[in-house]
């Protein structure tokens, strides 16, 4: 039993440089999120230094994780998937899919917008596909404005500079695929055949 415990203990390290990562997080940002210092959060990924369930729970939580993720604890048994929303942007963002690389799917829900916000395009690597389940979404793309309604999708490379938010005072919710790498999302569809008379 000591073996395994020092096992799940030792792959910690890997894992929280890799959640650290994948959310674009520097060591300073979750140092002031945690309250844990930057030298011992690097020691903590380099395996320097074993995690204590003291750091664990403020490191969790700023993943967005929970602590049987963190320390990849054997399943129970349970199929249900308990995913966290994280508030970032002035969004809610709730992440869909949970591996490492590839495309990552997020749900994501702006709040009502009471007053207009100024659009500030940015640039990245990879593409998205947004897809608006409810609201209004305005999408700034290059030089196109769009306002996107329930039931629309857009797809585009992030290296144009782009900007979202709520075209209304209503609140938006949509999916966002997104490929870090430039992956794209493939939909096909059959056509419809005719029905039998």
């Amino acid at each position: 039993m000591d073996d395994d415990l020092d096992q799940a203990l030792d792959a910690v390290g890997p894992r929280l440089r890799a959640l650290r990562r994948q959310r674009e997080t520097t060591l300073a940002a979750l140092s002031a999120a945690t309250g844990i210092s930057v030298s011992t959060l690097s020691r903590l990924e380099s395996g320097g230094r074993r995690p204590t369930l003291e750091q664990l729970l403020p490191l969790a939580r700023a993943h967005g994780v929970t602590l049987d993720e963190l320390v990849d604890a054997p399943p129970t048994g349970d199929p249900r998937i308990h995913l966290r929303p994280v508030a970032a942007h002035g969004m809610t963002i709730l992440p869909l899919t949970r591996r490492a690389g590839g495309i990552q799917a997020f749900k994501m829900i702006l709040p009502a917008n009471s007053r207009r916000t100024e659009p500030s395009p940015q640039t990245h690597e990879g593409y998205e596909w947004l897809y608006v389940l409810n609201g209004k979404l305005r999408l700034v793309l290059g030089e196109r404005d769009l306002v996107l309604a329930p039931g629309e999708a857009a797809e585009f490379d992030t290296r144009v500079p782009h900007w979202f938010g709520a075209a209304t005072n209503e609140p938006v919710e949509f999916l966002s695929l997104f490929g870090k790498q430039g992956e794209r999302a493939h939909v096909r569809a059959r056509p419809q055949q005719p029905a039998d008379k």
